[in-house]
Order: structure tokens, then sequence, then C-alpha cells
């Protein structure tokens, strides 16, 4: 440390220290003729001669090897006449070795004006290891960037170096003699004070502790890294402490800065997994908001464009035109009267060309309005009573960003901070505008998809007979339900042959969307057509395989079956379809074993045919697989609830009892259902 101390009666009175135990100075003094007088038990562990041993005795003779004799007693002459001499001189050690010495030497008088020789002598090796040691120190403490300071036991500045002066902003001279509180009182005295006596008092240092405040050097607060040390001398007496100081404000920043990026890494990771988990437009709409909440804002309101979700396009908001917009969402990360400020969810709102929100889907572009107040708030809400309200629950800093997908704005994502007391910033736009691009394209697919399930499913039930054609002698009941997502390429039929004879289908062309709709439509019409003829199930069924054959790849299953009440038969013939379900008019339900028969459109192998009798109260079901199967059970588990929920005796009618059936196996199918249940009411006799 530079600089000096103020005295202090303490330190007058206190201990010596120990830096001369340290250098182990030994003394030694000889008379006028040379012999020596006085010899310290340090001497006597210096060159291994015990007073004894050495007093009385010439030093040059007994200490000097002979070839250094001459040197010797010239520096003797000359401190002798009143010189001081300082340097190393060799000495002979006890042993017989030689020992590199260096010496303090000065002349003393006695009583009797008698002149005498003190030296004090050290080892030369130590003495050099000593100044190395203490120039390191000097260039260490004073060089380096780190702030070191040094106090004593009652907690006062000794000295700092001229890192620790940049630091606080204040000389070394104005802290000397002072405490910590004296000088810099904006930082947190007590915590560092507390810190030193519990240093001083247990001997542990206290490693990388925490201090915030503002130096004289810095109006701003800072955050400071300090480590304590308490310093003793080679005795063990405590000398005071040692603090070192950084400051990692900068650090800090950096630090956060990471953490803050590594949080809105695992958002975006986040929504990659949470949005988009449906091709439904307002789920989707539901998962954006969800994922900005609480992690980017504390309200979140998705509008889309109405046009979007009636007409399933886009229509550009231009020049001075309202914006219109359905709430999709609103999402809240805590309990706050501000969720009822926003449009209600599934409500049409019409905002003006000068709001906020129109601004955004006009320009394409974010708008961030980092501090809120009463005239921004008014161009931001629905309402005055909404703008009031909004206010009130503490919004004071909001965000606009457009939903974009395919070059074409879809609607917006608005976020508001109410509980987080920090304003957005352009970090949080950054964010915020790449998860609102994500949830985009999902809703645009989501928008895509709905347009293309609506064209299918207008495809698919204009090609659906629009009700069972009632035939003589049967009860015919008919369901088609779309699946949730993808619509398919299921159908039905009932087809009149002729007197008494009636022909059913019911079948499912593998895929989705508008092409299943339009093949099933193909295959529909055909089997129409080749029904007139009069065919044989299984050699209708070779026919549509060779139709299928030329529709490309395409493969559909299929169930033919020829109704004859004149005859009060059934026969079935099956292209890889699931079996049909018998009940007799016991009430007993079987599934109908037909042999052989692949999908249509695999070719090469002949459909087999089964006939059964039916008698007046035998219901037949056919199905596709939509009814029967799901993904977490064997299709085998759907067969057997199926056949069961048929077991009964034929008291219910057939809607009723097709509504029962739906109900119970799909009230939410994700695949496409087609079913048709035939009841024989009685046979029909041979006009002669």
């Amino acid at each position: 440390m530079h600089g000096d101390a103020t005295t202090h009666d303490d330190e007058i009175l206190a201990t010596p220290g120990g830096l001369l135990d340290l250098l182990h100075v030994a003394s030694v003094v000889l008379d006028a003729g040379g012999r020596i007088a006085l010899w310290s038990p340090a001497m006597e562990q210096l060159l291994g001669y015990s007073a004894q041993e050495a007093l009385g005795q010439r030093s040059d003779l007994l200490l000097v090897a002979s070839e250094n004799r001459t040197r010797a007693r010239e520096l003797f002459t000359q401190v002798s006449s009143g010189s001081r001499w300082t340097g190393v001189f060799p000495l002979r050690h006890r042993d017989g070795g030689e020992r590199a010495v260096e010496f303090r030497t000065m002349r003393l008088l006695d009583s009797e004006g008698k002149p005498h020789l003190l030296g004090l002598a050290a080892d030369a090796m130590t003495v050099r290891s000593v100044e190395r040691d203490l120039a390191l120190s000097h260039s260490l403490v004073n060089q380096t960037p780190v702030g070191i300071a040094v106090f004593d036991t009652a907690l006062r500045w000794v000295g700092v170096n001229p890192a620790l002066e940049r630091m606080n902003g204040v000389p070394e001279s104005a802290l000397v003699g002072r405490r910590v509180g004296d000088v810099l009182p904006d930082l947190e005295v007590d915590a560092i004070e507390g810190r030193m006596r519990h240093v001083l008092e247990t001997g542990r240092p206290l490693l990388d502790q925490q201090t915030v405040g503002h130096t004289a050097a810095d109006a701003e607060d800072r955050t400071f890294s300090e480590s304590y040390h308490r310093i003793e001398d080679t005795s063990g007496r405590v000398l005071g402490l040692a603090m070192a100081v950084l400051d990692v404000t900068e650090r800090q920043r950096a630090a956060a800065e990471v953490a803050q990026a590594r949080r809105r890494l695992a958002v975006i990771a986040d929504a990659g997994v949470r949005i988009g988990t449906t091709l439904d437009l307002r789920r989707t709409a539901r998962e954006l908001a969800d994922v900005t909440v609480p992690h980017v804002a504390d309200l979140a309101a998705v509008d889309i464009l109405e046009s979007v979700v009636t007409l399933g396009s886009v229509v550009p908001v231009t020049g001075d035109s309202p914006a219109e917009f359905r709430a999709l969402a609103v999402a809240a990360g805590y309990p706050s009267d501000a969720i009822h400020a926003a449009d209600p969810v599934g409500g049409l709102a019409t905002h003006g060309s000068s709001r906020t929100i129109t601004q955004c889907v006009r320009t394409a572009r974010p708008v961030l309005v980092e501090r809120v107040d009463e005239r921004s708030m008014r161009r931001i809400a629905r309402d005055e009573p909404a703008a009031r309200a909004l206010l009130a629950a503490g919004v004071h800093s909001y965000m606009a960003l457009p939903l974009m997908a395919r070059g074409s704005v879809l609607g917006t994502l608005s976020l508001y901070r109410t509980v987080n007391d920090r304003p957005f910033d352009d970090q949080d736009c950054l964010l915020a505008s790449e998860l609102a691009a994500r949830a985009a394209i999902c809703i645009d697919n989501a928008r895509l998809y709905g347009r293309e399930r609506a064209a299918a499913l207008t495809l698919q039930r204009s090609l659906l007979p629009a009700a069972p054609v009632q035939r003589e002698g049967l009860d015919i009941a008919a369901r088609y339900r779309p699946a949730l997502s993808d619509v398919g390429g299921d159908w039905y039929d009932v087809l009149p042959l002729g007197p008494g004879r009636t022909g059913l289908v019911v079948g499912d062309v593998m895929g989705k969307g508008v092409p299943a709709a339009a093949i099933m439509g193909q295959l529909s019409s055909a089997t129409r057509a080749l029904a007139r003829l009069d065919l044989e199930p299984a050699e209708l069924l070779r026919h549509l395989d060779d139709i299928t054959g030329s529709l490309g790849d395409s493969i559909a299953t299929c169930v033919y079956a020829v109704c004859d009440l004149k005859r009060g038969t059934c026969t079935l013939s099956s292209a890889g379809h699931l079996p049909p379900i018998l009940v007799t008019a016991d009430g007993t339900a079987r599934l109908v074993d037909i042999p052989g028969g692949v999908p249509l459109g695999v070719g090469g192998v002949d459909f087999g045919t089964v006939e059964l009798e039916l008698t007046p109260g035998s219901l037949l079901a056919l199905y596709t697989d939509g009814l029967v199967e799901n993904r977490t059970e064997p299709i085998d588990a759907g067969l057997t609830t199926l056949t069961r929920l048929l077991q009964s005796p034929s008291s219910t009618g057939l809607e009723q009892t097709s509504d029962a059936l739906l109900g119970a196996l799909r009230p939410q199918p994700d695949d496409d259902v087609a079913l048709l249940l035939v009841r024989v009411r009685v046979r029909v006799r041979t006009r002669t």
C-alpha cells in the first residue's frame, strides 16, 4: 500500500511487527582490535558458532577465509574510522562452508570514546527472497485492476491501491484513518462492516460477497464483488484485514443478458411444442396466448381478421378503412380485471383506422408503446370504459404484433404488462415477433386446412344420398359423421335392384380431403351403375377393383350385400372391409365372416361370398372403421363393444339405435364414420 497512515496512540503502543523476524536479523559487536565482544543467538543460528566459541576471538581469523581477510581488514578499518558499509560478504560457517551474509555496519563509541563496530547481518538469500516478494507484491497491488484495501482492527482504512482509488473516486489521502461509511455512505456500509468483523473474529475469509451501491466515481448503482482476508504477522498476531474488490457490473449485466437469452430460447422452444398441435383455428390462437403469458406479457389477446374466420381468405386492410376482428383468445398470467377489458372471445369487433390494432394490420409492422398513458390507451382500448379498466389494472406497456404468414396479415397479437414493472423493449418485441410468426404459420395452415376441409366435406355430402331409399319390407337408417380433423372418403348407399331385392354398400377410400372424396364419388357412381346390371356381389367387386386400379394409387375397402326378401337371404362379398354384424330376431349378435377379399385397387385376388338367412326382425349393420377403431385399443375391442351394443331384442327404432351407437362409440370421431343399419320387417311374397 502507498501513502502515510495517520498515527494513533494505540498504534504507538502496539506490539512491533515481524519483518525483522522474517529476515532473521543477527547482530555482532567487535572491539577496537577486531575481536568479537558481543554475539547474538541469531548469529549462532546463522554461522553455527556458539557464544562461548565466538567471544574473544579475532573475527577475521574465525569467520573469514584466508583469501578474503585482506578485504575484511580494509572494511574493518573503514568502518572504525566512522564510515558505514553495506554489502554482502562471505563468512565461514562452523561446518567449514561459506555463507553469503548481507551486512549493515556502523561504528559505536563506548564511555571512554573507544570505537566498536556493530554489524547487523542476515542471510543474503533470505534478504533477496523477501525483496522479491515485496517487489512482486508492490507491482501486483499497484498494477492490478482489482481494487485492494487494507483496514486496521478498528475497521479504519490503512491504504488503498490505485485501482480502488479509481473505483471509489476518492484519493487515498481522504480515506486513511476513516471508516467506510465516513467516505462512501451510499454503499451497503452495515453489510460491509459486518463482514469485516466476522473475518477479524473468525479468521475465515469471505469470498465473492456482492454489494450494490454507488461511489463518488459513478452516480449510478454498480455491483461489486468483495473478498475479505484477515492479516496476521508471523506470530499470529492480527494486524487487520485486506479486502479485494472487483466491479462486476458489466459481468452481471452480461450474465443477465445470457440468462434472458436462454429464457427467450426456452420460450421459443416451448412455443414450437405447444403452438399448432391441431389444425383448429381457435385452439391455435389459444395456444399462442397461453405461451406468451406470463413469460412475455401479463395479458395477451389474439384477434383474427373476420374475413379469415368466416371466408377462409384474407381481405387486406387499406387506407382509412376500419378493420373487423374476431377475438379468438385472451389469457392472463395473474388474476386481473384487465382481462374483461379485452374484446370478448368469440365476439366481433370493429376498430377504426386510428386504432393501434388497425394500424398494426394495415402497416404489417409491430407497434410498441413503451409507456402507456391516458392518450395512448384511448387508441389501444376498444372504448373509454375499457381504457379506464386497463389503466386501473396497472397496464403500463403495450405491444401489438401482426400475425403474418405467406405475405398476408391474418390478425394481431396484443400484449400488455401490468404486474411486471419493466416496460417492453426491442428485445421483447423481437421475441414476441418470433412467437407471432410461428403462430401465424400455424393459423394460416388451420385456415387453409379449414377451407380445404369445408370443400371436401361439401363434396363428400353432395355425393352421399340425401336420405336412404326406403324399400318394401325393410327399415333402413344411415349416418355419416365427418372427422373433427381430416375428412376422408367413407360412403354408404342403398340401391333398388328390383322387386324384393335391395343392394347395400358401405366403403372407405384410403386418404383424406378432396382427393379421397373425389375418388369416393367415382366409386359410388360406378357401384350404382354396376348394380343396375344385377350382378352378383363378388362380380360387382371385381369390376370395382378394375375401376379402382385405373384411378392411380387409390385403395379402398368395400362391402356389398344383396338382400332378397323373396328368398329370405342376404348375399355378401367384401373387399378387405370390416365384417358386418348380423343380429337375429332374438337379439343374438355376431360378426359375419366373409371369406377372402383384399382392398379394391390391389387386384389379382378373387372375392369370396357368404349367404345369410334373413328372417323378420333380423338386423344387418354395415360400418366403416372410424366407428370402432381408436389409437389406444386394438380394433377387436371396438368390434366387441359394437357387437355388445347391438345385442338386444328389436324394440328400439333404427334412428335411435344409430344415434346411440355414435354417442357411445364416437361422440367426437378422429376419423370419418359411415353407418348403415337395415332391419327386415316382413318377407316379400312372390306375386303370381
